[in-house]
């Protein structure tokens, strides 16, 4: 397996050549101080220097030999301490923490391409801060202030990490059915009661505390989501002086026996009357945990765009150094026995997809993160307004897009490895084991696809929709007459989503089963033409400076790929989605 290297160079054209990402800093105020593209550079430059030469060199060891359960204790694999300790004295576990309580406040921009870096290294390592950094945003969000300085410190510091335990055995996605209890005490704090399960870092031997956010019913609580409270639960009692006491009502069952991030522990999380304190106010439980779900669920889709990128830097040098076969059009190497097989279509096609959808990949997951910042940091209502509505457009599209491509890119990488690819030792099997679950954990990629349909364009009237397709169309008229290869295809997959769109909303007026029908298939229809659009902001500034470095001349003709052999993809997805939904509804039960 080739060593990782993080995409530095990529990053740096992202977010300061398309985006000029310095521009929107300075109009917030709560960034213009703390950030600039000197200071971003240097975070990036040194994260990927730990993620390359720390975290990623355990990445088959720790797949090798997984965690382990002996009598409640969770053991992460070799080296896995020892690293999580440097990575969290580098201060990376807060780098978008509140500083006020000890993070590094930088923006969620600069994070996710932190978490690109952390999850292409070592994906099993970066579940154990990923987790820790959203009970932080929740806590930091919702909290009362006594909690807030009680326990953010330490765990932005990384002495502490975090957990969020939602499922139960019975209910996954819906959690209006669970059944974890909440007690009410003379103090102020609750009993909390119950089992939860699929719980990500619940128990392990990285930190000296593990603070739990748990979802559970008050005994008053009304029936469904709306009676759900979320409650802190520490593993370890905190004394009022900061210090660590009794251990609490608290256990780990046993973890899971997994497909793939085997190095993570997956946890069953056994409550018996465990003191813990409530969030939010209560039944608000929900609002509490889809602050931090937007975050989460781009980071998600972020664990994809990394593995496609390990996967892709593992296949590029196979790819140069493998000899096989000669070139089509004759001999390329005519002083040795055979070509290598990158000068082969098929090669080259495999290839320049991963490259194509890493490289848009990043570019989304980049102008997704600008938009949480927007709302999180701008002062315009109207600005603010608009940002929250297009995070929570995009947000089922980021995660659900970036996953499925994420996958299709590893399976590309194992096979540009032949029969090597199948083997253990080259690390690429590794990888699409790791990238599965990114499909299914925070929300099924199905569940994304009705949320997007159902909620956030059905729901809106599509309205959240009209700011994403206005955005395009302006683009599109604003551009140079050079620009039109890219524009002329971005403005008929702009106009071809603005359409199924209109079909999907006046087609559900009839028929509720028209949603679910189309919700997969439209999510990707969306996905691509988000991409083109992505791919033709690149083309516009590598077009610019093509004779200044080949990086340029690169980057337009993967553009020229995207746009030619994969944004045409959209065509079937939409015959699909007007398919309609009668087709599903042929058989019976019994007749499947």
């Amino acid at each position: 397996m080739a060593d990782y290297k993080a995409p530095l160079r990529d990053m740096r054209f992202v977010l300061n050549e398309v985006f000029e990402i310095s521009k929107l800093w300075g109009e917030l105020p709560g960034l213009a101080e703390i950030v600039d593209e000197d200071t971003a550079a240097a975070i990036l430059e040194e994260a990927g220097k730990v993620t390359g030469g720390v975290v990623a060199p355990l990445n088959r060891s720790g797949d090798e030999e997984g965690c382990s359960w002996n009598n409640g204790a969770v053991t992460t694999p070799a080296g896995f301490r020892e690293a999580y300790k440097t990575y969290a004295e580098g201060g990376w576990v807060g780098v978008s923490g509140a500083p006020e309580f000890g993070g590094m406040g930088m923006p969620k921009v600069i994070g996710a391409q932190v978490e690109e870096m952390v999850n292409s290294a070592n994906l099993s390592f970066g579940l154990y801060p990923m987790l820790t950094s959203g009970a932080c945003l929740s806590i930091l969000n919702h909290a009362s202030e006594e909690l807030k300085e009680k326990y953010l410190p330490n765990m932005y510091a990384g002495t502490w990490a975090g957990s969020m335990c939602l499922t139960e055995p019975h209910c996954g996605t819906d959690l209006g059915i669970i059944r974890t209890k909440a007690e009410p005490q003379a103090d102020g704090s609750y009993k909390i009661s119950g089992t939860k399960i699929f719980i990500t870092g619940g128990e392990h031997d990285l930190t000296e505390n593990i603070i739990h956010l748990v979802l559970a019913k008050l005994p008053d609580a009304p029936a469904g989501p709306k009676g759900i409270s979320l409650f802190l639960v520490p593993k370890v009692m905190v004394n009022d002086d900061g210090s660590l006491g009794e251990r609490n009502s608290l256990s780990c069952g046993s973890i899971e026996h997994k497909m793939g991030i085997k190095a993570s522990a997956t946890c069953v999380m056994n409550f018996d009357g465990a003191t813990g304190w409530i969030v939010d106010e209560p039944n608000k439980g929900l609002n509490a945990m889809f602050t931090m779900m937007n975050y989460e669920r781009l980071g998600v889709g972020i664990q994809g765009l990394s593995l496609g990128e390990r996967s892709y830097q593992n296949a590029i040098e196979y790819a140069r150094d493998r000899l096989q076969s000669r070139a089509p059009t004759g001999p390329v190497n005519k002083d040795k026995a055979a070509d290598p097989i990158i000068v082969h279509p098929d090669v080259r096609r495999m290839l320049l997809t991963m490259k194509a959808l890493n490289e848009g990949g990043r570019a989304f997951s980049s102008y997704v993160a600008m938009q949480l910042d927007t709302a999180k940091y701008s002062e315009d209502p109207a600005t603010r307004k608009r940002a929250e509505e297009l995070v929570a457009l995009l947000t089922p599209v980021a995660k659900a897009f970036l996953t499925d491509m994420g996958l299709e890119t590893t399976v590309h990488g194992q096979q540009i490895f032949g029969g090597h690819g199948f083997i253990r030792e080259w690390g690429q099997e590794q990888l699409i084991r790791d990238c599965r679950i990114t499909q299914i954990y925070e929300g099924t990629n199905g569940i994304q696809s009705l949320d997007l349909m159902g909620r956030k364009i059905v729901g809106s009237g599509g309205a959240f929709y009209k700011h994403f397709s206005d955005e395009v169309k302006a683009f599109i008229a604003s551009a140079d007459a050079s620009l039109s290869e890219f524009t002329g295809p971005l403005e008929a997959a702009i106009g071809n989503l603005d359409e199924l769109t209109a079909w999907v909303i006046e087609q559900s007026k009839g028929n509720p089963n028209e949603i679910g029908a189309a919700s997969v298939e439209y999510l990707q229809a969306f996905g691509y033409t988000a991409y083109a659009y992505m791919w033709a902001l690149m083309a516009r500034t590598a077009m610019a400076k093509q004779a200044e470095d080949e990086f340029y001349v690169s980057k337009l003709g993967t553009a020229r790929f995207y746009f030619a052999r994969l944004l045409p993809r959209i065509h079937s997805l939409t015959s699909s989605v007007k398919a309609g939904s009668d087709a599903l509804y042929l058989l019976t039960a019994d007749q499947f």
